[in-house]
């Protein structure tokens, strides 16, 4: 297992800055389906984090199970953010916010290291990823109205190889491949997988 001081020096060496201007996905859902990302469609933009936990113990991702009663993928498991909205002055900004409301950390505790690959999601959206190393003192809020859950997930889990599977089901009448990481009872699967992969290939490929 890497030091939190390795993991920080490998993010810091390998993800793009944060203030990166390109918003064209370079990976995306359709890549184990035969149709390579960016299919040049028009997208959504959105924005999410991945909240690195460095302190009290291993080094952990934060995730979210998103609320039940939503309309778009409900209960599945999901990075904090969302979509970018006219008010947000950068896809970082969008992040943050999302982050804030959805589980009540704050801008003040975060210290967003980079970005990674923008991910085409197969529902319409470039997702825009970012890593930020959470600092104590946080206090975990959830909001029930989009969130059933947050959980910790060991960072070298998901930076295992072995763990990146491809799965398949149905989805609109076709067959559709994806990645998953199931970890204990969470499932973890489709554009957050997508993502994970992609981020440990940035950082280890």
């Amino acid at each position: 297992m890497e030091t939190p001081e390795a993991i920080i020096g490998r993010l810091r060496d390998r993800l793009d800055p944060v203030d990166t201007p390109d918003l064209v996905p370079r990976l995306g859902d359709g890549d184990l389906n035969g149709a390579p990302s960016p299919t040049g469609r028009t997208l959504k933009q959105a924005a999410v984090i991945a909240p690195l936990l460095l302190h009290g113990g291993p080094p952990r991702l934060l995730l979210t199970e998103r609320a039940s009663h939503l309309n778009k993928h409900a209960g599945q498991i999901a990075f904090p953010g969302g979509r970018i909205e006219p008010e947000d002055t950068s896809p970082m900004d969008a992040a943050l916010r999302e982050m804030h409301e959805e589980v009540g950390i704050t801008q003040d505790h975060v210290e967003v290291i980079g970005r990674f690959d923008p991910y085409e999601t197969a529902t319409g959206y470039c997702v825009t990823p970012f890593v930020g190393v959470v600092h104590p003192g946080y206090r975990l809020q959830p909001d029930p109205g989009e969130v059933a859950d947050v959980f910790e997930t060991p960072f070298d889990f998901l930076m295992d190889p072995a763990n990146h599977q491809r799965e398949s089901g149905v989805w609109q009448g076709q067959e559709r491949h994806f990645y998953a990481m199931p970890w204990k009872n969470r499932y973890i699967w489709g554009a957050t997988a997508g993502m994970l992969k992609s981020l440990h290939d940035r950082l280890y490929g």
